[in-house]
């Protein structure tokens, strides 16, 4: 009789997770009206992440990657990322970035191709400690509507620089 008991709770608890993940799984990849999916560039359809990248002489530099769950249409991006902001416990350190390299690449973004882009700053000993960026992507045609976010710890300086958004993470 015990051994019947775990097994029934087992099995309940088993059917509890599935019916959780499934209701999970439906909110994360909502359909539109028309039956499509919605668009992966989308500030609510991603996810950003912030972490160190490898250094170069004068400069530290962060990664800013983004993935898309499934469920999510692929689109588009081009070039660095504009507005962006770094804030620090809530609060907008004043430091606002330039961009560099190519901004007329285009990269699909959407799920199992993620994309990143490059927060270089340089090391002048005098950075100012953050852990979220905000930033709002760019299409081949324009601004992408809305505002992304990214956690990770980072440090930034006058003179940090966007790089383009590239494909892998």
């Amino acid at each position: 009789m015990r051994m019947t008991r775990k097994f029934a709770v087992a099995v309940a608890t088993a059917a509890l997770m599935t019916g959780v993940a499934g209701a999970v799984s439906a909110q994360a990849s909502p359909a539109t009206a028309d039956g499509s999916a919605p668009s992966a560039c989308r500030p609510a359809n991603h996810l950003a992440k912030i972490t160190e990248g490898p250094a170069s002489s004068g400069h530290t530099h962060f990664r800013v990657t983004l993935t898309a769950p499934r469920g999510y249409e692929p689109c588009e991006l081009a070039g660095s990322p504009t507005d962006v902001r770094f804030s620090h416990h809530g609060s907008d350190v004043g430091i606002t970035p330039g961009r560099y390299g190519d901004q007329a690449t285009v990269v699909t973004f959407g799920p199992g191709h993620p994309v990143h882009f490059d927060i270089q700053v340089p090391n002048s000993g005098r950075g100012t400690a953050a852990e979220e960026a905000s930033f709002t992507l760019r299409a081949p045609d324009g601004e992408i509507p809305g505002t992304s976010f990214a956690d990770g710890r980072l440090s930034v300086a006058a003179g940090t620089l966007i790089g383009p958004v590239e494909r892998g993470a």
